[in-house]
């Protein structure tokens, strides 16, 4: 078992958290995005970045490879689906995608927006970490939270139309 604290400073002892959030054991804050058979997508406020939804699969597996053909057709159905309310509800052009396999946690993408701002850290995926630190150390405040929660709540109507 893993102690980790929350972005609401709340702490969890679980095996994995991607697990633990799929399985509804711990909340996202904010809610669930939208779930489906096999994906749950929820934004980690820690990160209040507008937008921002993190995509993991319910099943415990590290990569692509491991997808069934079910599962992989949820995947990119859902992504495109997310993808397209990211655009319609916040007029958000570009989108990085990340995923990567020696995670602590289970298969998840990131889906990180790109706003006008951001371009003071590059243009290259790798001004997204100082993007999302910055965001962390920076934007963690009421108004930005709250526009996330805000966010959230118009995701999860879109998508659950």
């Amino acid at each position: 078992m893993k102690k980790i604290t929350l972005a609401n400073g709340q702490t969890v002892e679980v095996e994995c958290l991607s697990c633990a959030i799929t399985s509804g054991v711990v909340e996202p804050e904010g809610g669930v995005v939208v779930e489906t058979e096999h994906f749950h997508a929820h934004q980690d406020v820690a990160y209040p970045v507008k937008g921002l939804v993190i995509l993991a699969s319910k099943r415990h597996i590290k990569s692509f490879d491991e997808l069934t053909e079910e599962e992989a057709l949820d995947y990119i159905h859902i992504l495109r689906k997310i993808r397209k309310a990211q655009r319609d509800l916040f007029q958000i052009e570009h989108v990085y995608y990340f995923y990567n396999e020696d995670t602590t946690h289970h298969f998840h993408t990131w889906m990180v927006p790109r706003y006008e701002w951001m371009y003071e850290f590059g243009r290259s995926v790798e001004s997204v970490r100082p993007v999302l630190l910055h965001a962390r150390e920076h934007m963690n405040d009421s108004t930005h939270v709250n526009e996330v929660r805000k966010a959230i709540k118009e995701l999860h109507d879109y998508l659950n139309k």
